[in-house]
């Protein structure tokens, strides 16, 4: 038993760990998890076959997983599979960084051993606290403390839901349940009241059961869970100059090669940074950066299809912080930077050499963009723009013709920009971004770079209410290499706005008219499009807007039908339904022992009578105590019958007596009850069965009314009278 009962604490810790898989994904942990319990279970067994060894288990234990995690997660830093003077740095690292470093990663993590690290190292820790706890003391629910602490940790990282949250929930409450039955001290106990071992568990697996079910039902709905990581993100190192205060001088020096691209695909532009907060003098962009993980998924707010492209970026002059990048980004390998989730820009302080960049691509028919709606949540896409002068409003208002906010009048504030402003060229270019300089380019020279369109646009369209952000970056050359790829200098730097559609994410403009593609294909292909049928200023007004086709939208989302909130009812039932039962019931005894003098007694008989209908006992209308306890003589101990007896005597000593019936007559019936009742709480399982059977509460007022024929007083002793009912005898 204590070999099986250590060997179920090993696996409760393992189980305990897989519970971090949203963060890393399961199969990066079942090698560094199962590996070191296989052999902590080994090393125990060991241990109690050798003698000499049992006093030396617990160290044993800990210096035996230390070597499995080693071998599993820090391989790579050892010598022919010795550790080394990196492998103990590499541990230290794991117990003082590991945990915080994915806290400010994206999730699934990189299953890099100064992230994973911490997941292995805890289990082991639970693991030998385990098997120590149930060693000594024998208590199964002690033994379950470093498991649980396991699990209480993973869910302040990342909430389970849903089918991962039941099925680590069932998982684990089997486990549990198994460490019950077969702990030795359960089965003594259980055994000395004739009731089989497994019994033990039963109260762990339902418990667990439950959990399970409210985790997977309960916790998807409205609102996000907390976590730890939404404290913890990463830290930028480093400051740096404004991207568009470089974006003149680049231009003045056009021919110095920047990065060069090989893939499958070629966008008309390469964003580096994106900038969403302007006070009036600088626009800044956003600091909430995180380590990026394996993969970020399609960002919830683009629900049309998207499809995944792939390339590879050789960086020559360009030296970072900000990597080219795009919109989406999905993953990135041969590099480990930092990624601002909710605008795609990746930080790196020191590039070098080459990256190989995966991102979405949001497929979008031009019809449906050219109707859609803007996205009034976009983070960032309404920031301030610091004090807006008078006569700038106005520019704007007259710049989309009066229309309410849509991507329709996004299209009209760039035309107006297009048509109404020109591109400086040659030496002495304008720089500057601030509203001395926009309002010079807006009112006077009516000349800029794409600095000033860029700057500009974001500014007039947060003042009617159109979702923009300016962003930094580079377009693609015209000309490809000679092997196929492109080379991307300075000349090709520029800035542009994007604005926030539903359904379709952020979607770039170029009011500047400086990019030189455009295919059929992607955001910038069926922008083109509908930039094309955009009717002329005269003939512009509101029409009816929606997301684009195939996203449902956030207001078709706020309309749906409350799926998870009737899942969240119908669960509701099962616990309410089965603490409902029991308490019913305790109502109702309550209810019968407070009656005052005969009727004290008849509530207990009816009590004793429900009781063993419960527990399967056959009953009829005409039944005496005699009858009764020779039904009952099966069901449990000899006390049940005897119980039965005694209250038989009672109650026709209250009923044939003659005298009226002092307040000791109901003491005796419901001490009799009492006894019945502690020789049906030794059958264990079915006893929480009969608990919950409601079947006595439905049939109750039908039993009232029901006649109970008794046999004539001088029948045998402990007989009840037939010859009138004892509702009638009751009330005469």
């Amino acid at each position: 038993m204590p070999g099986r009962s250590s060997a179920l604490c090993v696996l409760l810790a393992a189980v305990a760990g897989l519970f971090f898989a949203p963060m890393f994904g399961l199969t990066a942990l079942l090698a560094p998890i199962l590996v070191p319990a296989v052999v902590l279970a080994g090393v125990d067994r060991l241990c109690a076959r050798t003698e000499v060894l049992a006093a030396w288990r617990p160290l044993l234990l800990l210096v035996a997983g230390l070597a499995a995690v080693v071998e599993t997660v820090l391989y790579p830093t050892t010598a022919a599979g010795l550790p080394t003077g990196e492998t103990f740095a590499a541990l230290a690292s794991g117990i003082t960084e590991s945990w915080q470093r994915t806290l400010q990663s994206t999730w699934p993590a990189r299953p890099s051993p100064d992230q994973l690290l911490f997941v292995p190292l805890l289990t082991l820790t639970a693991g030998v606290l385990g098997i120590e706890l149930v060693r000594r003391s024998r208590k199964p629910v002690v033994a379950l403390i470093p498991s649980l602490a396991v699990v209480v940790v993973s869910q302040l990282y990342g909430a389970l839901a849903g089918l991962a949250a039941v099925a680590a929930g069932l998982g684990y409450a089997a486990v549990a349940g198994a460490l019950f039955a077969v702990n030795p001290s359960g089965g003594e106990k259980a055994a000395s009241r004739g009731v089989p071992s497994f019994a033990s568990a039963v109260p762990v697996v339902l418990l667990g059961l439950a959990a399970a079910v409210a985790a997977g039902l309960l916790l998807p709905g409205p609102g996000r869970a907390y976590s730890l990581k939404q404290d913890q993100p990463a830290q930028v190192s480093g400051r740096v100059a404004g991207p568009l205060d470089d974006i003149a001088n680049r231009l003045e020096h056009p021919g110095v090669p920047m990065f060069s691209v090989r893939g499958d695909a070629r966008p008309d532009r390469w964003p580096v940074v994106v900038l969403d907060t302007f006070d009036g003098v600088n626009w800044t962009p956003g600091g909430h950066y995180r380590r990026l993980g394996a993969e970020l998924p399609p960002s919830a707010s683009v629900s049309v299809p998207s499809r995944q492209r792939t390339a590879t970026i050789r960086l020559d002059g360009l030296g970072g912080p900000w990597l080219p990048s795009q919109t989406w980004p999905a993953a990135v390998s041969g590099a480990d930077p930092l990624v601002e989730e909710s605008q795609g820009s990746l930080w790196l302080p020191r590039p070098t050499g080459e990256y190989r960049l995966s991102w979405w691509e949001p497929q979008v028919p031009a019809a449906d963009l050219a109707s859609a709606a803007i996205d009034q949540r976009a983070p960032g896409g309404l920031g301030a723009i610091g004090e807006v002068p008078a006569d700038v409003e106005a520019v704007a208002r007259t710049a989309v013709g009066g229309l309410s906010p849509s991507f329709r009048a996004a299209l009209a504030l760039e035309r107006f920009l297009r048509e109404g402003y020109r591109t400086a060229a040659g030496p002495g270019l304008p720089s500057g971004h601030a509203w001395p300089q926009l309002r010079k380019f807006l009112f006077e020279t009516r000349r800029g770079t794409s600095e000033q369109f860029a700057a500009a646009y974001v500014a007039l369209a947060r003042i009617v209410g159109i979702p923009a952000r300016l962003v930094v970056g580079f377009r693609s050359p015209a000309t490809p290499d000679a092997g196929g790829g492109y080379t991307v200098r300075n000349g090709d730097v520029m800035a542009w706005p994007e604005v926030a559609v539903a359904g379709a994410g952020w979607v770039p403009l170029d009011p500047a008219g400086a990019t030189r593609l455009g295919g059929p294909a992607g955001l910038s292909g069926a922008t083109a499009q509908a930039r094309a049928q955009l009717p002329p200023a005269t003939q512009l007004h509101d029409a009816p807007v929606a997301p684009v086709k195939g996203t449902g939208g956030a207001g078709a989302a706020d309309r749906s039908f409350p799926v998870l909130w009737l899942l969240a009812g119908l669960a509701a039932l099962v616990p309410a339904g089965l603490m409902g039962v029991p308490l019913a019931k305790f109502v109702r005894s309550r209810r019968r022992r407070r009656r005052a003098g005969v009727g004290a007694v008849l509530g207990a008989w009816l009590e004793v009578r429900d009781h063993l209908r419960d527990h399967g006992v056959p009953w009829t209308a005409g039944m005496t105590a005699r009858d009764l306890a020779a039904a009952a003589h099966g069901v449990g101990y000899p006390s049940i019958a005897d119980g039965i007896r005694a209250l038989g005597v009672t109650v026709d000593q209250v009923l044939w007596s003659g005298a009226a019936p002092g307040p000791q007559a109901g003491h005796q019936a419901w001490a009799a009850v009492a006894t019945v009742r502690r020789g049906l709480a030794g059958r264990g399982l079915r006893r929480l069965r009969a608990a919950l059977d409601p079947r006595t509460l439905l049939t109750g007022v039908q039993a009232r009314s029901r006649t109970m024929r008794c046999a004539p007083a001088s029948s045998a002793p402990g007989s009840m009278p037939r010859s009138r009912t004892i509702a009638e005898r009751a009330r005469r």
